[in-house]
C-alpha cells in the first residue's frame, strides 16, 4: 500500500503490475532524454550568436527530425500493446469473483460456490483497532488464493463506480447494467488495499477495497467456514 511522502508507484503484487512499473520506468526515461535534448537546443539557440544561412534548406536534418520521433513512438507503443494484451488475457481462471458496487459499499459473490456472498463496508474510524488503516479497512475482506488466476466480474447497482487495487495492477469501471471482466494473479500472500476510483456521490471516499491473498489451504478453510455460517 502507499505510504506518506511516496513518490513512485506502489510495490507490485502481481505479474501485470510488475510489467506496468517496468513500462512506466522505460517511458519516463524516454521523456527525460527528450526533455533534456529539447532544453539543450533551446539554450543553444538562445545563447549562441552564430547563424547558418543554409539551416532552412537542410534536407538531412528534416529527415532526422521526422523519422526519429516515429521510431521513439514505436519503442513506446510496442511494449504498451504487449501489456494491454496481457491484461486482457484470461486462461482457465481458478476462481471467479463478482464485485458489485453500491452507494457506498461493495458486495462480493463467489460464483463458483452456491451461497458464498457478502457485503463489504468500511470500518468507521472510532471502531478501528490498533494496526488497522483509516478509510481502508473493511469488515469483510475479499479473500482469494495466492498464485492463482482470478477472474473479476465487475458491475454496479446504482451509479458508476470503479474497482481499483493499485498493487495488483487492476482498475475496472463498474457500470450499471454492464458486466466488465478483468483478471489478476496475486504473486504472494498479503492484504492489498484499493478504493473506488470513480466519483459516485457524497460518500465516494468511504467505500474502500481490501483484498486478502492467502495460501490455497487457508482459502479452502475460509470458504468452508463461510459456507457453514451461511
Amino acid at each position: 500500500m502507499a505510504h506518506p511522502a511516496q513518490v513512485g508507484l506502489q510495490d507490485a503484487a502481481s505479474p501485470v503490475m510488475e510489467e506496468l512499473i517496468h513500462f512506466h520506468d522505460h517511458t519516463l526515461m524516454v521523456i527525460f532524454l527528450i526533455s533534456n535534448f529539447v532544453l539543450y537546443i533551446i539554450v543553444a539557440v538562445v545563447s549562441t550568436k552564430l547563424t547558418n544561412k543554409y539551416a532552412h534548406d537542410a534536407q538531412e536534418i528534416e529527415i532526422v527530425w521526422t523519422v526519429l520521433p516515429a521510431v521513439i513512438l514505436i519503442l513506446i507503443a510496442l511494449p504498451s500493446l504487449r501489456i494491454l494484451y496481457l491484461m486482457d488475457e484470461i486462461n482457465n481462471p481458478h476462481l471467479t469473483v463478482k464485485a458489485i458496487g453500491h452507494q457506498w459499499y461493495w458486495s462480493y459473490e463467489y460464483t463458483d460456490y452456491k451461497d458464498l456472498a457478502f457485503d463489504s463496508y468500511m470500518i468507521p474510524t472510532q471502531d478501528l483497532t490498533p494496526g488497522q488503516f483509516r478509510l481502508l479497512e473493511v469488515d469483510h475482506r475479499m479473500v482469494i488464493p495466492a498464485e492463482s488466476p482470478i477472474r473479476m466480474l465487475i458491475t454496479a447497482e446504482d451509479v458508476l463506480h470503479s474497482w481499483a487495487v493499485p498493487s495488483l495492477g487492476i482498475k475496472m469501471d463498474a457500470v450499471p447494467g454492464r458486466l466488465n471482466q478483468a483478471t489478476f494473479i496475486a504473486s504472494r500472500p498479503g492484504v492489498y488495499y484499493g478504493q473506488c476510483s470513480e466519483i459516485c456521490g457524497a460518500n465516494h471516499s468511504f467505500m474502500p477495497i481490501a483484498v486478502e491473498a492467502v495460501p490455497l489451504t487457508h482459502f479452502e478453510d475460509w470458504s468452508t467456514s463461510m459456507l457453514e455460517e451461511a
